[in-house]
């Protein structure tokens, strides 16, 4: 697991080793807190794999500190180790825990894989637990305080997981369904658009007609009236 989170902060730059030790300090929030006397062996083991490369540095005190480097060797023994398959219970904890340090180098569909995989390893260890709860063993009060315990923090890494990987999926959804939404409304608001200036087309015709009619009613009772009237004078000249 050292090598791994070694790795993964000279991806991010060059370091020496005093460098390094803090960054495993502080970077990783705690997670790590390692002695130079495992460190430099280490460090060692990788460029003698020839994983990293060192070079002269500046002159620190008495001596000249190296700078490590990571070689592309080690950029791919680094993406190995983050995808590796869990080992036992106790280690993966913590490997889970380092590997998600550095998640941000794997694509998106690696990410969601090995989160899915480590959901499914939780949900079998809830199955575990809850088994040894029914079978009611016998077990002092701390006994079974401890493994209630266990469950209560496997149930909550579980919907932390869920969380994570609703978040991922979130993320990187495609942009396809988003533009179909779009259209779509695109096209409600066309066809309402439409609608309504169908109505006004509509409405204008419905007057216009309204108008014509009324037009012609009007005349022709114009008409009628000047013929009756017409009539009638005609008739009085007569009878004069």
């Amino acid at each position: 697991m050292l090598e791994l989170a070694v790795l993964g902060l000279l991806k991010e730059r060059p370091m020496h080793g005093y460098q390094l030790s803090r960054e495993l300090g502080d970077s990783l929030g705690g997670l790590w807190r390692v002695s130079y006397g495992s460190l430099y062996p280490t460090l060692r083991r990788l460029e003698s794999d020839a994983a990293i490369e060192s070079e002269a540095g500046d002159v620190r005190g008495a001596r000249r500190k190296k700078v490590y480097r990571i070689t592309p060797k080690g950029e791919q023994i680094f993406l190995e180790l983050l995808q590796e398959s869990p080992q036992d219970t106790q280690t993966e904890d913590a490997r889970f825990r380092m590997r998600l340090a550095f998640f941000r180098y794997l694509p998106p569909e690696t990410r969601i894989r090995l989160l899915e995989r480590r959901r499914l390893a939780l949900q079998d260890r809830l199955a575990t637990i809850a088994e040894s709860l029914r079978t009611g063993r016998r077990t002092d009060d701390y006994g079974r305080a401890l493994i209630e315990h266990n469950r209560s923090v496997t149930e909550s890494d579980i919907t932390w997981l869920e969380q994570l990987i609703a978040a991922e999926r979130t993320k990187n959804a495609p942009s396809g369904g988003l533009k179909r939404r779009r259209a779509a409304l695109r096209g409600k608001v066309g066809s309402s658009s439409e609608a309504v200036a169908q109505g006004k087309v509509g409405s204008s015709s419905e007057a216009e007609a309204q108008g014509e009619t009324g037009s012609s009613s009007e005349a022709i009772a114009r008409g009628e009236t000047g013929s009756s009237s017409e009539a009638i004078a005609r008739g009085k000249e007569r009878v004069s």
